[in-house]
């Protein structure tokens, strides 16, 4: 489980890591029998990264059938438009509502990214969609807290937990952005922790092999988040995604 110069690490087999560099989400790739999956494109100016990483494991963009978005942030979403004339574009419904309308305040995109361009979403995802690879199986669970439209996805066979920014490594949160909640937060972390998750491959930082720990600080991290009395609002739980 190594990591190499091109930023990619085989976490499981089949199974890649492709590191977000400056600010981007990490993406991963699954190798299915059926059909290879990526999970978040990343942003727009990470994809030279995300190529090189491509390539390093044997795939070509066009060889990526379905793009799994997991909310609508720039940095998640900014590199579908490589992806969106040969491969499958999904998001759940309320974060495909915000990319294909343009809504570039809560996407972000507008002024952090290098490319103004229609979102497409070819498929619009609801809680519990299964997505069967043969040797893998994929569940999407919603799991609203960061924005309204965020999902978490299992891998149901192995009990791999890839949160994007529900939780990182460590216990540490995302901010609250517009379309976000503290309380759903809470109730979707929760939801998360009875899955019983082995290993948890988040959106930005380390990978953990102690979920459950995590999930259990993130928790009352977030609990700290409506107890706090700090004006000008509460502390920000955030971790970078360079770090490592």
């Amino acid at each position: 489980m190594s990591e190499n110069d091109t930023g990619v690490r085989e976490l499981n087999h089949g199974i890649f890591q492709i590191r977000g560099l400056n600010g981007s989400s990490h993406s991963y790739v699954i190798k299915g029998q059926y059909m290879n999956v990526m999970i978040d494109s990343g942003s727009d100016q990470n994809f030279p990264m995300l190529e090189r990483g491509l390539f390093h494991i044997g795939l070509k963009v066009r060889d990526i059938n379905l793009v799994i978005n997991s909310h609508e942030h720039f940095d998640h979403i900014g590199a579908n438009r490589y992806f969106q004339e040969s491969a499958i574009i999904a998001a759940y419904r309320l974060a495909a509502s915000k990319m294909v309308s343009g809504d570039y305040y809560v996407t972000m995109y507008k002024s952090n990214d290098l490319n103004e361009i229609p979102m497409r979403v070819h498929l619009w995802l609801e809680n519990m969609t299964r997505i069967d690879l043969g040797n893998y199986s994929l569940r999407i669970f919603h799991t609203p807290g960061h924005t309204s439209g965020c999902i978490s996805i299992i891998e149901t066979t192995h009990a791999l937990l890839f949160s994007a920014d529900s939780v990182f490594a460590g216990g540490t949160l995302s901010y609250i952005a517009e379309s976000g909640s503290v309380g759903d937060y809470i109730d979707s972390l929760t939801r998360l922790r009875y899955f019983g998750p082995q290993a948890l491959y988040p959106g930005h930082g380390k990978i953990s092999t102690t979920p459950i720990e995590d999930i259990d600080h993130a928790i009352a991290n977030a609990q700290n988040i409506l107890a706090s009395k700090i004006d000008g609002g509460p502390e920000i739980f955030y971790q970078k995604s360079d770090e490592y």
